[in-house]
């Protein structure tokens, strides 16, 4: 992931979403692609890598000498009057300008340039994991809130089916009363089950409007509440396949986050060689060049008035070795190395940590899958239960209290399905983001 991805990416994203101001259909992709434009977090990681990419240089490092330029203009006045042991016993006024050039290059520090050098590239990448990471968690949350967003829409529009059945079954009733053949006790019932009903949608159509805010909150969108978007993404998805084993075994390559961590240990190794560095003499070059020129005259004789000019050339080599600082450097290597088995120790357990969380959702997912098949079914016969019942319910075998009892099944069973179904999209989404394969799909690669 590199700047120029950022750029191409967000700019030809902006093509696309200027053209449309107002979001009338919103697909989970479409949902992904805002949230990278607009995310602060990813914007704050692609200016931080530009800024490593700046700094990855040899200059930087380095290699390369330092040139200053340094020009220096003094004017003194000298009164001579009352000093008999001088040769000019006036009022002398001088006026000196001296420029400076000078070169001070390094030809030898232990490695240290090349080292540095070295860590520059790996503060580079270490940035670019960085906004990686970033990336793949935006993706992630904004994934998890377009489908929790879904499911709820899905609920909602199966408690407003219900509720209009109900509202139905109620006018029905009310016509009944009117003529006088209607159950004061069923019709009292269906009124109650009808208030009921409609609770339950209100309560869900919150629901479904708070997580649509959650959404657009990431998005950085403002949202307006009377003019939510269509979701056009389905719950019936084909999920790519994941190889488990394979999965597991190339975690450590894969894992943004254990790539990361194990860089932090190149890291801190290049920083032991750093260290390391100190322990070598350095030698140095300097050079310069300085002409001066100065103006005298004597503020009471005006005759009297001297220029001089001078042109002086210097140039040696420094060698400087540390022969003994109280054991400072021996410190700073060992604090070093110790700093690098933390590092390692960390990345062990970071690792093993990621191998059994992956596992759990493996096993989690394949019990989902499962759930999900056996609620789909469960929800079919319930749904199949229901409708049978209302037909007996008008031919009179059936009553109202058992009918009531078929529907709240089937409304129950319609609740849990989608439940269930989320839950598995949201394993699947983390194994997703584990495994590495998140930035790949939806980045359009």
């Amino acid at each position: 992931m590199s700047t120029k991805f950022f750029t191409c990416f967000f700019s030809l994203f902006t093509i696309h979403y200027c053209c449309s101001q107002e979001i009338q259909n919103l697909s989970a992709k479409e949902a992904v692609f805002i949230s990278l434009k607009n995310n602060y977090a990813i914007q704050i990681s692609a200016a931080q890598q530009r800024i490593s990419e700046k700094n990855n240089t040899w200059s930087e490092a380095g290699l390369y000498p330092t040139i200053s330029l340094n020009i220096g203009a003094n004017t003194t006045v000298q009164d001579n009057t009352n000093n008999p042991f001088t040769f000019t016993p006036g009022v002398i006024l001088s006026t000196n300008l001296s420029p400076n050039l000078s070169l001070n290059m390094n030809l030898f520090s232990g490695f240290a340039v090349r080292i540095s050098k070295q860590r520059l590239v790996q503060l580079e990448t270490q940035s670019k994991g960085n906004a990686i990471a970033v990336i793949e968690s935006t993706v992630l949350e904004v994934l998890r809130a377009y489908y929790q967003a879904l499911a709820q829409k899905e609920k909602l529009n199966a408690l407003n089916e219900l509720k209009k059945n109900s509202f139905n079954r109620l006018k029905y009733y009310d016509l009944k009363n009117e003529i006088g053949v209607s159950n004061s006790l069923e019709a009292l019932q269906f009124k109650n089950l009808y208030f009921s009903d409609s609770i339950n949608a209100t309560i869900q159509k919150i629901s479904f409007e708070n997580s649509i805010r959650n959404l657009f909150l990431l998005m950085n969108v403002p949202l307006k509440i009377d003019a939510i978007p269509n979701l056009i993404d389905e719950f019936d998805l084909e999920f790519p396949i994941i190889d488990f084993e394979d999965a597991l075994s190339s975690l450590p390559s894969a894992n943004q986050e254990l790539k990361n961590q194990y860089l932090a240990i190149e890291l801190q190794r290049t920083n032991t060689a750093f260290q390391k560095s100190f322990l070598y003499p350095t030698l140095t070059l300097q050079a310069g060049f300085t002409p001066a020129k100065s103006w005298f005259r004597d503020l009471n004789d005006p005759n009297l008035k001297i220029t001089t000019e001078v042109i002086m050339y210097n140039g040696g080599l420094n060698l400087r070795y540390n022969l003994f600082n109280n054991w400072k450097n021996r410190r700073a290597i060992e604090a070093s190395k110790i700093q690098e088995s933390i590092a390692t120790l960390t990345y062990e357990n970071m690792r093993k940590s990621m191998e059994n969380s992956l596992s759990t959702l493996i096993n989690t997912y394949k019990g989902n899958t499962e759930l999900v098949a056996l609620a789909e079914l469960n929800l079919d016969y319930a749904k199949q239960a229901w409708q049978l019942a209302e037909k007996r319910f008008k031919l009179g075998t059936l009553n109202s209290i058992e009918l009531i009892t078929f529907k709240n099944t089937y409304e129950n069973q319609t609740l849990q399905y989608f439940d269930f179904l989320l839950t598995k999209i949201n394993t699947y989404l983390e194994m997703y983001k584990m495994t590495g394969k998140m930035k790949l799909y939806y980045s359009g690669k």
